[in-house]
C-alpha cells in the first residue's frame, strides 16, 4: 500500500452490481441534510454511499454506531433497513438521536458486544476525539461480523489542519469555527468542537495497518480536503486566500501528491 496522500481503493465483489448502475443519493439532499459544502468531502462520501448500497447485504442490517449524535452519515436506504444501536459518552449527543433504535451512554473504548453482533460499525468524526483508539478499534473488530465492513471517517493529523488543531487550545478551535467558519452555535452543549486528543492510530497509514494486522481488509481509501477550506472561501475569502497560499508553498517541500490541504479521510474495512 503506497503512502500517498490521495490514494482512493475500490474493491468490489465479482457478480456485485455496479455502484453506478444503482439509483445515486441526491447530492443536493446530502448537501443539505449534513451542512456540507460542494467539494472533495461530499464527492467522497457520495462514492462511499454508493459502495456500502452495493456491498452491504439485501437484508434487514444490525448497525452498531460509535459516537451518535443528530446526525445520520448513513445512505438513506441502508438507514431504513437496518436497527441502530447508537453509543456515545456525551448526553446531549444520545438525546439529540432521532435514528436509532437503541441508544446507550457508554464509552466506545470499554463498551463491548458479543462476537457477530454486528453487519456493519460506523465511526464518523469520532476517533480524533479518543484517548485509547487501540481498545476503540480492539472491539468494534471483535463485534464485527465475517463478511462486515466498518466505516471511518476522521481528519488526519499530519495535515495542516490536523496540525493547527492538534497544537492549539480548544478555545481556539470555538473561536474559529464561529467566527471564521461562521458556526454560531460552536462549543455549545452537543455541538462542534469537541475536545480532539489524536491519538497516533488516527493516522490514516497508521490506521490501515493496525486493521491489517487484526486481519481486516482496507477495499476503500480517500483523504480529501477539509471541508473548512471551502467553509472559509466562503465566508472568509481573504483569510482562505492566506491560507491556500501558505498551503502550496508547504506542498513545495513535500513529496508529490501530497496535499495539506487534504485534512480528511474515509476509510472502509471489510472482515474478511
Amino acid at each position: 500500500m503506497t503512502k500517498s496522500a490521495a490514494l482512493d481503493l475500490v474493491r468490489i465483489s465479482p457478480g456485485a452490481p455496479d455502484p453506478a448502475s444503482r439509483a445515486k443519493p441526491s447530492a443536493a439532499e446530502l448537501q443539505a441534510l449534513l451542512d456540507l459544502p460542494p467539494g472533495e468531502a461530499l464527492e467522497s462520501l457520495l462514492l462511499v454511499h454508493e459502495i456500502l448500497n452495493t456491498e452491504l447485504p439485501q437484508r434487514r442490517l444490525k448497525i452498531y454506531e460509535a459516537g451518535g449524535g443528530s446526525t445520520s452519515f448513513l445512505p438513506s436506504d441502508v438507514l431504513r433497513r437496518s436497527h441502530v444501536t447508537a453509543v456515545d459518552i456525551d448526553e446531549d449527543q444520545i438525546r439529540n438521536n432521532t435514528y436509532a433504535q437503541e441508544t446507550i451512554l457508554g464509552d466506545i473504548q470499554t463498551l463491548r458486544f458479543p462476537p457477530d453482533s454486528f453487519d456493519f460499525i460506523i465511526c464518523y468524526n469520532v476517533l480524533e476525539h479518543v484517548p485509547y483508539v487501540e481498545a476503540a478499534l480492539t472491539g468494534f473488530f471483535q463485534s464485527l461480523r465475517r463478511g462486515g465492513l466498518i466505516l471511518i471517517g476522521a481528519p488526519n493529523p499530519r495535515s495542516l489542519s490536523g496540525v493547527v488543531t492538534r497544537y492549539t487550545p480548544h478555545w481556539f478551535h470555538v473561536w474559529f469555527y464561529r467566527h471564521v467558519v461562521g458556526k454560531k452555535n460552536a462549543g455549545l452543549p452537543g455541538e462542534p468542537p469537541f475536545p480532539t486528543y489524536f491519538h497516533k492510530l488516527v493516522t490514516p497509514s497508521r490506521l490501515e495497518a493496525f486493521a491489517g494486522k487484526s486481519g481486516l481488509q482496507v477495499i476503500y481509501r480517500k483523504e480529501y480536503e477539509s471541508p473548512r477550506y471551502p467553509e472559509m472561501r466562503d465566508h472568509r475569502p481573504l483569510f482562505a486566500a492566506l491560507i491556500d497560499a501558505l498551503s502550496v508553498t508547504l506542498n513545495l517541500f513535500l513529496p508529490r501528491m501530497i496535499d495539506v490541504r487534504r485534512g480528511d479521510y474515509h476509510v472502509i474495512l471489510r472482515k474478511p
